[in-house]
């Protein structure tokens, strides 16, 4: 008998995400589908082809697929789950002597490691994926990069920066940030300004921002001076991650880049809401998942017996659209009521976990 864990597990996890790949493949293969069909209109404008659109369908398919993933992951238990009750397989794993909380962790343990790649997944290609499609974007028109840097303000310390335009560079293996049209706003700790700065060009490198065309106006006491120079070096903790919470969507960065940026805007006084919303919904993802998961197995043990797959993917589909209506509930209240994020990620998966304890409870009376 020591080794019939081994063997339901296995069982189980055959059947659990077999289903997942399935509702999986399907739901991504329809958004997929629907993405392509939106770059098709944009064909023609600019130098963007057809090719582009194919690229840039194909870069988002990581981020797709980690999105689609929860609601994939509660279908597809749900779909493997019902065959196996509908079948009496699950009647016959629990004569075995297996409960149900087993037979849950069986379920949780087979969607683990799909979990944990998707999680790697949204801290990698994902974002990679989404910045190479937006980039082939930008040949839709010539313009984008311009509009998408106009007006950019940041602030480091005493020091306010405004650029007029930039670009993303690449050369062989290398990145970095190029904003052109610079002034740079220094102010005392009185809120005196000391002096300003018109910058042709600043790169961002390791160590600080090179800049290029120096022409400085300095305020003293009684008098203002001006100094030139060809090339200057600043020191500065403003970097591309900063720059980018102003000019990416911040659900596109990944979670190192977000907590940059939080500490960023918290340095300096600035709101950090949004950011810190999608970091902590980065790491409660598979928690998230997983207590999805879990709250409907007990429709498994009765509900799902004698239904066919469109009453379980319907269930499927009601609780994940119901999980996460109820966390972006709580992640506004936080962001009204100023309380903090964790608390707001984490009581959605304990009122799931709560329903599916009564409910296991309810049916086990």
């Amino acid at each position: 008998m020591k080794h019939w864990p081994r063997l339901h597990d296995s069982y189980i996890a055959r059947a659990v995400i077999g289903s997942v790949l399935l509702a999986w493949g399907v739901l991504l293969g329809l958004d997929v589908v629907l993405a392509f069909a939106d770059g098709v209109g944009d064909i023609g404008k600019g130098a963007f082809t057809a090719n582009h659109a194919i690229a840039v369908t194909g870069l988002s398919i990581p981020w797709r697929a980690y999105n689609l993933f929860p609601t994939a992951a509660v279908i597809g238990a749900l779909l493997g789950l019902g065959q196996l009750a509908a079948s009496s397989e699950l009647t016959a794993l629990r004569a075995l002597g297996l409960s149900r909380r087993r037979l849950s962790v069986s379920v949780a343990a087979s969607l683990a490691l799909l979990t944990l790649l998707m999680v790697v997944n949204g801290e990698t290609l994902a974002p990679w994926g989404e910045e190479r499609a937006q980039a082939l974007k930008s040949v839709r028109n010539t313009d984008l990069v311009v509009s998408k840097y106009s007006g950019l303000w940041a602030r480091e310390g005493d020091m306010f920066l405004n650029a007029r335009s930039g670009e993303q560079k690449q050369r062989g293996g290398d990145s970095w940030l190029e904003l052109r049209g610079v002034r740079l706003f220094q102010f005392d700790g009185d809120g005196r300004l000391q002096s300003i700065a018109n910058v042709d060009v600043a790169e961002h490198r390791p160590g600080g921002w090179q800049l290029r065309g120096v022409e400085r106006t300095t305020f003293h006491a009684k008098s203002v001076s001006r100094s030139r120079s060809a090339q200057e070096h600043w020191k500065s903790q403003l970097d591309e991650t900063a720059l980018a919470s102003s000019v990416t969507k911040p659900r596109n960065m990944g979670s190192r880049e977000l907590a940059q940026s939080i500490d960023y805007r918290r340095r300096n006084g600035l709101e950090a809401g949004e950011l810190e919303d999608i970091y902590w919904g980065r790491w409660f993802y598979p928690i998230n998942v997983l207590a999805l998961c879990l709250a409907a197995i007990p429709f498994a043990f009765g509900s799902l017996r004698s239904g066919g797959y469109g009453k379980r993917v319907f269930i499927g589909i009601v609780f994940a659209l119901g999980f996460w209506v109820l966390q972006r509930i709580f992640g506004e209240l936080a962001g009204i009521f100023r309380f903090d994020y964790r608390i707001a990620y984490a009581l959605p998966p304990v009122v799931m976990l709560t329903v599916s304890w009564l409910l296991f409870r309810r049916r086990s009376s």
